[in-house]
């Protein structure tokens, strides 16, 4: 078998790499050896990158391309292997073919439930799953980060660790934004975009570009949607003593209907049973009248709820405290931008305004300022 690879090695002189298995990160080109003859060619398609490797170091990078690999397009490795006046074949080296197109839909999800106050229901328990997109934007620093020298990395070998990651970030994300729990679904492209931005730095570090970033479904507890159904069913019922009329009403109207179907007997009882649900229905209306008239004024009510307030690091100096209007003129009054140092009550520290999930958002409403002159 190694006399048969040998040979073909021989004949071979054309470095490529065909995928066909849609999952594949970096493939190494296997030769015999790694031996490439001089002169030979290398083709790199569209959305491929090739990275030559020279015991162990990184050397010369190929973007997309026919080349005649020669002492003119190999200077690192040239170098590298001290080739001071050309070189004579074969010679060796290690080639990686590096695939940069985009990997979608990718999954990301919760592992356990994430825990927050809302100010609605209190303490709860949220789950959410979603989808991202990422590329290989820097062969060489994936290559020396994550695959290192294996001859086939798939996107499954560093799915896990990249999942790990955009959870924990959209955790850390939700907690901050303070949406209310019945609101999540009206906000779900903002969390999307501002995880996208928050995680971008970290997957730049391995190489990779994260190009899209998705929240499908932000969920509560099973008991928790369970009761939230049956408070929404009451407000589609709306009057309980009217729905009550109401289907006692169409009760008697099918007691009605057998006993004109039915006579006799039959007809004697279901007309018994009218009467007593009329006398029921009669009974429910005069409760429901009682009630009425003996219904004490409303109490008064709650207490409006207090906007938030939030206090600025303007000129070195603190200011404050305003209500989202007044921050609102304060941006259109250029006193303060998106670097601007914000604090608000429950926060840890000053953060800049462009990390405060609700401040942030209101730049993209402001008017610019108005031409002098």
């Amino acid at each position: 078998m190694g006399i048969m690879k040998w040979m073909k090695s021989q004949f071979i002189d054309i470095i490529q790499w065909l995928d066909d298995t849609q999952d594949t990160m970096v493939y190494r080109f296997e030769r015999y050896e790694n031996e490439i003859k001089y002169n030979a060619k290398l083709v790199v398609r569209e959305s491929q990158v090739a990275v030559f490797i020279n015991e162990g170091q990184i050397a010369d990078v190929f973007t997309p391309g026919t080349y005649t690999l020669e002492t003119k397009n190999l200077p690192i490795l040239a170098d590298l292997k001290g080739w001071k006046y050309g070189f004579e074949s074969p010679f060796k080296a290690e080639v990686y073919f590096v695939n940069t197109k985009r990997f979608t839909d990718l999954k990301w999800g919760t592992k356990n439930p994430i825990m927050l106050r809302d100010a609605e229901f209190g303490p709860i328990r949220l789950r959410a799953f979603g989808t991202y997109v990422i590329k290989i934007t820097d062969a060489t620093s994936f290559i020396r980060e994550i695959a290192g020298t294996s001859g086939d990395f798939t996107k499954d070998e560093i799915i896990e660790q990249l999942r790990d990651i955009a959870a924990a970030r959209f955790a850390d994300t939700l907690g901050e934004s303070k949406i209310p729990a019945l609101d999540l679904a009206a906000n779900y492209d903002e969390l999307g975009n501002f995880v996208l931005k928050k995680i971008s730095p970290e997957f730049e570090t391995y190489g990779l570009k994260l190009t899209k970033f998705l929240v499908e479904n932000i969920s509560l507890p099973d008991a928790v949607q369970e009761a939230l159904d049956k408070r929404s069913s009451m407000g589609v019922i709306g009057d309980l003593n009217k729905f009550t009329q109401y289907q006692t009403a169409n009760a008697i109207e099918s007691a009605a209907e057998n006993q004109g179907a039915g006579g006799g007997a039959g007809g004697g009882m279901g007309m018994g049973m009218g009467m007593g649900m009329g006398m029921a229905m009669g009974n429910t209306m005069g409760n429901t009248l009682g009630s009425n008239q003996n219904a004490q004024q409303p109490s008064a009510p709650p207490p409006l709820p207090t906007q938030l307030q939030y206090y600025f690091a303007i000129d070195g100096a603190q200011a404050g405290p305003f209500n989202l209007e007044a921050v609102n003129a304060q941006i259109t009054s250029n006193k303060i931008n998106k670097e601007t140092l914000a604090w608000k009550e429950g926060m840890p520290s000053w953060t800049k305004i462009s990390e405060v999930f609700e401040l942030s958002s209101l730049f993209g409403s402001a008017p610019p300022p108005i031409p002098k002159g």
